[in-house]
């Protein structure tokens, strides 16, 4: 009969157990997305609002921050779908095909609305809030890279979202009694397919995904 001695070595030989507040998440949104030309905003930065202060570093949104801001992530599942085959004697189910959970991502909100601005940039280049109109798929998605990490912040295992993009973004609750509360703002992402990542796969993908960052 296996002990508590016998548990404890076998997590030890596996590395310890996996932490889900250990984890990361990268990618470059649209570079229109990325710009935050309101003047309202300006004007109240100006006046002493938002932030109190006008700095012109904030007409440019830095994605190094969504990183930094993502306060939780899923890592997706998968689903088989099956058809009912009619064998010589019983019914039996055959694979027809598979489909990918779409992924929720939580991010922390600043008083500058770094975050909300963003994905409402993000939204309008999917899809013109004035003329209706759709864009191009290669110019609204980008990748995305979801990392577990360990307690020394070594990555352990990945997925790689290709060709994601936002179809949700939930609304944002306030809440008179929650005095030290802060607000979150939840975003759902579709994609076409992922590709799960080893720990050296997913760390030159997020080293690739740190360099177009930085590039931008």
């Amino acid at each position: 009969m296996a002990s508590i001695e016998d548990f404890k070595s076998i997590i030890s030989q596996k590395g310890g157990v996996a932490r889900t507040n250990k984890f990361r998440v990268l990618f470059t949104p649209p570079k229109g997305s990325l710009f935050n030309i309101d003047p309202e905003a300006i004007l109240g930065s100006l006046l002493g609002g938002s932030t109190g202060n006008f700095n012109a570093k904030n007409l440019i949104n830095d994605p190094r921050a969504v990183s930094f801001l993502c306060s939780s992530a899923t890592i997706p599942g998968s689903q088989i779908q099956t058809l009912d085959f009619q064998g010589q004697k019983q019914t039996v189910k055959v694979a027809n095909t598979f489909i990918h959970e779409e992924v929720t991502l939580k991010f922390i909100l600043t008083n500058d609305y770094y975050i909300k601005k963003l994905f409402d940039n993000w939204l309008s280049q999917v899809v013109d809030l004035d003329s209706h109109t759709v864009g191009y798929k290669d110019e609204y998605s980008c990748d995305v890279i979801i990392q577990q990490l360990n307690s020394k912040g070594k990555v352990v295992y990945g997925v790689k979202l290709f060709k994601a993009f936002p179809t949700t973004v939930t609304g944002i609750e306030f809440d008179a009694g929650a005095e030290n509360a802060y607000g979150e703002l939840s975003v759902t992402f579709s994609y076409d397919r992922y590709q799960p990542e080893g720990a050296i796969s997913s760390a030159l993908s997020g080293a690739g995904a740190v360099l177009d960052i930085l590039n931008n």
